[in-house]
Parts: C-alpha cells; sequence; structure tokens
C-alpha cells in the first residue's frame, strides 16, 4: 500500500504579522456575532436623563352627522352638518428625584364650520375651550422603593373599562378631576382610595371644580371612592370597588329637587388575560442551549392574544338622589374568540343592561346612575345611549389585515327597559324624546346602530382613523314622531410624542 505524502505551506512571517494585527485566528473558524438588539425607541423630549419630560398630542377630527339627535330628515336641525374639531395639549413632568413628579398638561379645545355653537355641551356641541390647565399634580412616592403614592391635584381618573369613571377622550375637551388619590400596590394586587370633584368646562373662564365653586351652583360635589385590583386567580383580573357621589342641593342647582344627592355605587367587574386559555405546542428541543453551554432556558414569551377571551361587571346602586331613594343595577357581560389565522380574526358577543325608573312618581329612584363614563367606546359610535335603562346586545368583528391596520364592524340592537323612563344619551343627561303618553305606549325596540372603523398607524407617533355608523330608527321612533334613520361619518389624525 503506497503511503501519500502530505506537504504543509508555510506562512510567511511578514503575512502573519499581518494577520494578527488584523485580528485573525488560525485557531479554527471565527464565531458569528451576537445578534443585534434593537435599541428601544428614545424619547426625543426627554432630557436630563428623564427628569425633565415633555408630551405633546395634536388631533384633529372631521365629523358629519346627520339626523343623529332629532331624527327627522324635513329640517335642518343646528346638530346637522359637518365641522372640524381641533384639540392640542402639552405638558411637562419634572423628576427631580425618585420619588417626586411634578407635571402639568395644558389643552386648546376648539370646533370650527359647525352650526352647534361654541358652549360645550349645549345641543350636544363639544365647544370651545380656550388653552386651559388639564392636569396639575404632585405625585410623591417610589413603588420601587415603597409600596405606597400619593398623588394630589388636577389628573385623570380611570377605571377598569371606564363603564363608570374614565377620561371621556373622545369628547374634544375630555375629563379631568380636581383629587387625592393613595396608591398601595404589592406584586398581585393593588388598592386605590381617592377623594375628587370633576372640572366643569367653562368658557372662556379658568375651568374648575366645584372644591371651588366651578360652576357656581353651590352642589358642592364630592366624588370618592375605593377600587381594589388583583391578579391572584390566575386567569383573570378581577376587580372590586365602591364609589360615593355628593352632591348639595342648594337654590341654584337643581332648584325643584327634594334634597341633597347621596349615594354609593357597589360593583364587581372580572376580565381574563389576553391568551391565558391558548396553548401553543411546545418547540421540539434542537440541542441550541447545549451547544452554546447555556444552564438555564430563555425567558417565556408571552401568551399570544388568541383564542376564548372574557370580561364582566355589575354595579348596584343605593342611597338617596336629590332627595329620593335611590335603588339600581346594571351589567355587562361579554365573550369573544380570536383565531390564530391570517388577519387573526376577534369574534365577539356582549349585552349591557342598565335599569330604569318604573314609577316614576313615588318616592323611589330606580334610574342607574352611569358616573363619569367614557361612553363612546361601549354602546355605539353616534353616542345615542348611555348605561341607563337599556337592553343592548351587540357583536363585533375586529381583524388585522397587516401589522398597522385594523378594521372592525359592531352591530348594536336597543330597547328600553322601561317605557316609564326615557332613553337617554350618552352624556347620562339628555332625553332622544320627552316622557309623555306617546313614550309610555310605544315599542320598547329604540332601533340598531352599525359601526364601521379603521384605524392605521403608520408611525408610533401617528394615528389614522376613519368611521361609518348607521343608525335604523326603531318602533319607539316610530311611535314617539320622527323617525328617519341616521348618520354618522368621520376622519380622525392624532399625533403623539
Amino acid at each position: 500500500m503506497t503511503k501519500r505524502k502530505t506537504t504543509s505551506v508555510k506562512t510567511p512571517a511578514s503575512v502573519l504579522a499581518a494577520c494578527c494585527l488584523a485580528g485573525v485566528s488560525f485557531a479554527g473558524p471565527a464565531a458569528p456575532p451576537p445578534p443585534v438588539q434593537p435599541a428601544p425607541d428614545a424619547n426625543p423630549l426627554s432630557f436630563y436623563d428623564g427628569k425633565v419630560v415633555f408630551d405633546v398630542q395634536e388631533r384633529l377630527r372631521w365629523e358629519n352627522r346627520s339626523n343623529n339627535y332629532d331624527f327627522n330628515s324635513a329640517t335642518r336641525a343646528v346638530t346637522d352638518g359637518n365641522w372640524f374639531e381641533h384639540r392640542a395639549r402639552i405638558g411637562l413632568a419634572l423628576k427631580p428625584v425618585d420619588w417626586l413628579k411634578i407635571y402639568a398638561q395644558g389643552q386648546d379645545s376648539r370646533e370650527f364650520n359647525g352650526r352647534r355653537g361654541n358652549t360645550p355641551g349645549v345641543f350636544g356641541a363639544e365647544g370651545d375651550d380656550a388653552f386651559d390647565l388639564r392636569q396639575g399634580y404632585l405625585e410623591i412616592g417610589n413603588l420601587k422603593e415603597f409600596p405606597l403614592t400619593l398623588k394630589v391635584g388636577r389628573q385623570v381618573l380611570a377605571y377598569g373599562d371606564e363603564r363608570l369613571v374614565g377620561a371621556s377622550d373622545w369628547n374634544n375637551i375630555g375629563r379631568t378631576f380636581d383629587a387625592v388619590k393613595l396608591h398601595f400596590e404589592q406584586p398581585n394586587w393593588w388598592l386605590d382610595g381617592f377623594a375628587s370633584s370633576v372640572a366643569v368646562p367653562t368658557r372662556p373662564k379658568y375651568n374648575q371644580s366645584d372644591l371651588f365653586n366651578g360652576n357656581e351652583t353651590d352642589r358642592g360635589q364630592v366624588f370618592s371612592g375605593l377600587y381594589f385590583s388583583t391578579t391572584a386567580i390566575p386567569v383573570q383580573t378581577t376587580d372590586v370597588y365602591v364609589f360615593h357621589l355628593h352632591e348639595n342641593t342648594g337654590p341654584k342647582y337643581l332648584p325643584a329637587a327634594l334634597g341633597d344627592t347621596n349615594f354609593a355605587t357597589f360593583g364587581l367587574r372580572v376580565k381574563s388575560k389576553p391568551g391565558v386559555f391558548h396553548h401553543e405546542p411546545a418547540a421540539a428541543p434542537d440541542g441550541k442551549s447545549v451547544a452554546d453551554g447555556k444552564s438555564t432556558p430563555p425567558p417565556k414569551a408571552a401568551p399570544k392574544p388568541l383564542g376564548f377571551d372574557y370580561e364582566g361587571e355589575f354595579a348596584f346602586q343605593t342611597g338617596e338622589l336629590r332627595g329620593l331613594d335611590l335603588t339600581a343595577f346594571a351589567v355587562h357581560a361579554g365573550a369573544g374568540y380570536t383565531f390564530g389565522v391570517p388577519w387573526t380574526p376577534r369574534l365577539g358577543v356582549e349585552y349591557n343592561y342598565a335599569s330604569g325608573d318604573n314609577h316614576p312618581g313615588d318616592s323611589t329612584v330606580e334610574t342607574f346612575q352611569n358616573l363619569f363614563p367614557t361612553n363612546h367606546k361601549f354602546y355605539g359610535y353616534m353616542d345615542a345611549f348611555s348605561w341607563q335603562n337599556m337592553h343592548n346586545p351587540a357583536i363585533s368583528l375586529k381583524v388585522a389585515p397587516c401589522k398597522k391596520v385594523t378594521a372592525q364592524v359592531d352591530y348594536h340592537g336597543f330597547w328600553l327597559a322601561t317605557n316609564e323612563d326615557v332613553w337617554y344619551r350618552a352624556n347620562g343627561a339628555t332625553a332622544v324624546r320627552p316622557l309623555n303618553a306617546l313614550a309610555r305606549n310605544a315599542d320598547k325596540f329604540a332601533g340598531s346602530e352599525i359601526d364601521f372603523t379603521v384605524t392605521y398607524k403608520p408611525v408610533k407617533q401617528l394615528a389614522l382613523q376613519a368611521g361609518y355608523s348607521h343608525f335604523f330608527a326603531g318602533g319607539y321612533l316610530k311611535d314617539t314622531g320622527a323617525h328617519d334613520d341616521a348618520n354618522f361619518a368621520y376622519v380622525q389624525a392624532t399625533i403623539d410624542f
């Protein structure tokens, strides 16, 4: 057998030296460079290591409405037509030390081209509110060091899904409170306690709350509460709360009332965690952790928001409303399923109920009081209903054709819980039709509404949204007067930094 002769090529010293200077290794193939991690988005408005942070929001919305308030196409009401709504916010947060935050935010809200007038709330107008203080508070505490914080001043109060207490951010002015709030937090639960009074938009004056007689009605409003939230049940968030509302009845505020308002709202809310019932198949081991010499597996990824989800809320009220006994309740229940297929469609169903007053002439009020909600999100985008005197089944379908685009269609049916009470709009105060003999004998079916919404976020700081809604007049409208269908369309752009 012939033995093959091998030869080796010697590397000249000059070449070897050059290779060493260049960092070339002859021990084997070079290890691949570590993957480049994307840098987190830096806030261009943050300075001095986060001690000074600005925030800016600009929102412009065009709306077109017809028959939304009178359901009568024979006349052109001031609430019909189209207009532009502009809102600008600028805020400044100062954090000189890690346990102290000082925050102030101004807001300027305007409405152009409308016929509704410029006074907020009159004939459905959102109105003009020249540059004013939206938020201004002092927050003391650092949850990383101690579980208790204190926030004092004008601030947003928002709890749960905002069915009872929220920022009402669709509105061009929104809602804030002059409040004192304590927040206590532990790993799987937290508790808020607060006392507050809602800020009243006043044109063209500085917006004040009842704490400082902002509406000059001497009602002395104090809204307070305790809100407890826990994830002790692993599949859901569970909230328990109690709210209390006090208002004086003086000669300037509801002079026909028989007495003061003092009532409590007791509530329970549950909501499943995203994807908790969806289980991805376990990936087959590929030996990578052994080859890399890792002793622990990589952290488990958050569950995808696929599969079944559910939510529910129940609230009961008792006490006195304007000197009359109040006993009322409201219920929300919903469920959905998100499919793990292209466009990740979610199909959802829900039902909302709130009691109405069956005997308006007696000494007991049975109308559920909607408090300070963000109703636009829940009972149709035309804002025809609040969580009062209603039956409302609904179905929705949401899809995401791509990462930056979502589209949704919602269909609502509306019935009055009782014809002895009125149909309340989203503001919880305005009635669609007066309570008279026609209303008492009318069909309880108010109508149905379909909403189409498309949202596009080309970049993090910009959101574009367009929507169209149609209200199909029901028997209640036909039995009580004009009953034409109503339409609503809008296009909105929001820039956030």
